[in-house]
């Protein structure tokens, strides 16, 4: 399942240049504003080292990781909600993806103007919170006049739909996003029809400076107590030192800058698993000579609709699944060995697979 999250910030708070560690696309990088004039996509593949030791157990022709699709939106100003600066343009690309990655800019750097000509991201997170509510709100309020005639006439189901409109309207007035209005599954599926840019789900990445990639600094904590009410994550990174990590050649060369900092793993490797984490997606994998691969499930999937992510006729035509578990597989290193031991378990259609499966599929259509 293809997986687009979109990275978005006001100028120069260092999109670019993480888009770069990314995807190691060249997007442009300059001290200016709107450097990112069209969106630049780039598909990275998802490390899991839970791959590397399937490789190594069954030696397949090839290695098939998951991807995910990063989108480098154009820099928002204020105003972007009414046409300013690349804001229609903007809006329209965000709508497009499945979770938001906003960078906010938590380090001094005399060398890199500010937008607004000083380091405060909260301000600048409440900046893009408020176009994006602003536009959210002219999204409802397009709707609700027709849904409340509807009301009136007694429709039960618009009446429903109504009163969560209404609420989602009193929210973004008062300078909340709809993703934390507090509501269950249900009421909040009556607004999906609007693709409303705030109910996406939100990681806000603190880029900072070298002495604070560990640990982090004031910044990062006035953001932390900035979002503490809304369902979101907060990520440290340093997109420069991503971009030194980039630059050097082989694994170890890696390593060993990553322990000078006292790290463990480049930060954009932090930032794809939680990537994983914020849209609730979990991986399964098929492991054979010709092939050992990943494949991305949401959380809470069945079996035969983790099967139709391979082909629809999978699903369609699902008798059973064959499931070890990651764990069994790695200890007693093979299929066979599995099998000759019972850890080989065949299930049905009501089987929800675990994080790790290694999974093979029966079907017939």
């Amino acid at each position: 399942m293809a997986l687009k999250c979109g990275i978005v910030g006001l100028p120069n708070v260092g999109k670019s240049t993480l888009f770069n560690c990314l995807s190691n696309a060249k997007a442009q990088s300059a001290n200016f504003p709107f450097c990112t004039i069209e969106p630049n996509v780039g598909t990275i593949t998802v490390p899991d080292s839970r791959l590397n030791k399937l490789e190594e157990l069954v030696s397949p022709e090839r290695v098939m990781p998951t991807t995910i699709e990063i989108v480098d939106i154009a820099g928002l100003v204020k105003g972007a909600s009414k046409g300013e600066g690349l804001g229609n343009q903007f809006l329209a690309n965000i709508r497009e993806v499945d979770a938001i990655i906003h960078v906010v800019r938590c380090f001094d750097d005399g060398n890199i103007v500010h937008v607004d000509g000083s380091i405060d991201p909260v301000r600048d997170k409440e900046i893009i919170d408020f176009e994006l509510q602003l536009k959210d709100l002219e999204s409802i309020e397009k709707n609700i006049g027709a849904l409340a005639r509807k009301a009136k006439s007694g429709d039960k189901d618009a009446i429903r739909q109504h009163e969560v409109f209404e609420a989602a309207k009193n929210h973004l007035e008062a300078g909340n996003s709809i993703r934390s209005l507090g509501v269950d599954k249900e009421k909040m599926a009556l607004l999906d029809e609007l693709h409303l840019l705030t109910a996406k789900p939100v990681l806000y990445l603190c880029n900072v400076d070298e002495a604070s990639v560990k640990d982090g600094n004031s910044y990062v904590e006035a953001v932390r107590e900035a979002v503490k009410d809304e369902d979101a994550e907060v990520l440290i990174l340093g997109a420069a030192i991503e971009a030194d990590i980039n630059e050097l050649d082989t694994y170890e060369e890696r390593q060993m800058f990553l322990e000078d900092l006292g790290l463990v793993e480049p930060g954009v490797s932090k930032l794809i698993s939680s990537a994983y984490k914020l849209l609730k997606l979990q991986t399964y994998f098929t492991a054979g000579v010709k092939e050992v691969r990943a494949w991305t499930i949401n959380l809470g999937m069945t079996a035969p609709q983790a099967a139709g992510v391979i082909h629809t006729d999978f699903e369609k035509g699902f008798i059973r699944a064959e499931v070890i578990h990651y764990n069994d597989f790695v200890e007693f290193g093979s299929e066979a060995k599995c099998k000759e031991v019972g850890k080989l378990n065949i299930e049905g259609k009501e089987y929800i697979p675990e994080d790790g499966d290694v999974m093979h599929f029966r079907f017939n259509v």
